[in-house]
C-alpha cells in the first residue's frame, strides 16, 4: 500500500510494534483513535477491512495500521470531511487521475472544428451536385 508520507499531525503516534495482528484495543492505542470511531470507519471507508476470527473479533494488521493513520490524518490533520477523506484515499490508492492540458484540449478541439468543417463541405459540395 502506497500511502503518502504522514504529515506532523501524525508525527506524535508511537511507533507499530513487528507484530502480525493487533487487537481493536492496540489498534486504537497505536493511531490514537477509540475503538467505536474504528468501527465506525470501517463502515466508511472499503479499505479497512480487518481480519474477522472467533466472535466476530477484529485483528488488524500493520497495513491497516498505516491506513488507519493515514486515514486519522486525512480527518483530524488535514480536515476532510468523511467523503473527501474516502475520494482521497481512492485516488491516492488507485493512483491519481490523469491530468489534461489545455494545450490537449485546444488541440482536440481543433482536430473536431476541422471534422465539422470538412464534413459540411462534403455536404454543401453533395447539395450543389444535386
Amino acid at each position: 500500500m502506497n500511502l503518502p508520507k504522514p504529515t506532523e499531525y501524525s508525527e506524535d503516534l508511537p511507533e507499530i510494534p513487528n507484530k502480525r495482528y493487533f487487537t481493536i484495543g492496540e489498534a486504537s492505542e497505536l493511531c490514537a483513535v477509540k475503538s467505536h470511531v474504528l468501527r465506525y470507519w470501517e463502515q466508511e471507508f472499503i479499505q479497512l477491512a480487518p481480519v474477522k476470527r472467533r466472535g466476530n473479533r477484529r485483528y488488524y494488521q500493520r497495513e491497516d495500521i498505516e491506513l488507519i493513520r493515514h486515514i486519522r490524518d486525512l480527518l483530524y490533520g488535514q480536515g476532510f470531511t468523511i467523503s473527501g477523506a474516502r475520494q482521497q484515499l481512492e485516488t491516492t490508492l488507485n493512483g491519481a487521475p490523469q491530468s489534461v492540458s489545455i494545450q490537449d484540449i485546444a488541440q482536440q478541439l481543433q482536430s473536431i472544428i476541422t471534422s465539422l468543417r470538412d464534413g459540411i463541405k462534403r455536404i454543401d459540395s453533395a447539395d450543389r451536385g444535386r
